[in-house]
């Protein structure tokens, strides 16, 4: 889990991060101007910062990467603007941004970006294999077993399922696996995901003694050793 820092004045930006951020399991605290939010990420312990470029008042986004560099701040900083030119891309860069993204953006994209910042920061090992119970995923071949059983999986399927295993006990929400596996392709109201998730079932599951695929009623699905209680 990583505290997260949001510095964001638009309200919707800002409950689209925070919640999402929240479902994956992360502390969230959100500022909406700069003086409050460089206050915060000075003051605080972050693992990694989710900045607006432009920010009413006097305190911008280019500020509050200024100051956090000055005082020797390292931490992982990603900056979010509407300013997509090249020269704005550098100017934020430069001004100490580790990362930037052009809104809008997919929430996936966000995530995929802030945890290969936090990764880099903590210098943490390349992962290449997953695992939960006797299911094993190799990430660099996409060769999925099951208690040494091979499993023939289709792209779309092993998307799944790795997004599924990789966040291995958390809940995740129709709306988490649709910007994640599905890119925004499909209205949230679609069947698509419950129509994947028992083919994934019947390839994962079927003739195992364990089932691993949950479903959590009213929220979403769940991979686990042991069932939702």
């Amino acid at each position: 889990m990583w505290r997260c820092l949001v510095i964001e004045d638009e309200p919707e930006h800002a409950r689209y991060i925070a919640t999402g951020l929240r479902e994956l399991g992360h502390a969230v605290v959100h500022c909406r101007d700069g003086v409050t939010g460089l206050a915060r990420a000075v003051e605080e312990h972050w693992d990694v910062v989710v900045l607006d470029r432009m920010l009413p008042g006097d305190v911008d986004g280019l500020a509050i990467l200024a100051t956090l560099r000055r005082l020797g701040k390292k931490t992982p900083v990603l900056v979010l603007s509407a300013l997509s030119a090249v020269d704005e891309r550098i100017r934020g860069l430069k001004a100490g941004g580790d990362d930037y993204l052009t809104k809008p953006f997919a929430f996936s994209e966000l995530a995929a970006r802030l945890e290969a910042l936090v990764r880099r920061a903590g210098s943490a090992p390349e992962v290449r294999h997953l695992q939960v119970a006797d299911l094993r995923i190799d990430l660099m071949t996409r060769g999925v077993e099951r208690a040494g059983q091979p499993i023939a999986l289709q792209p779309r399927e092993f998307r799944l399922l790795a997004f599924l295993v990789s966040n291995a006990g958390q809940v995740l929400t129709r709306t988490m696996l649709l910007e994640s596996v599905w890119d925004y392709q499909f209205d949230p109201q679609t069947n698509v995901i419950d129509v994947h998730i028992n083919r994934l079932r019947k390839k994962i599951d079927h003739g195992f003694a364990q089932p691993l695929i949950h479903t959590v009623r009213g929220a979403g699905y769940q991979l686990a050793a042991q069932p939702p209680a």
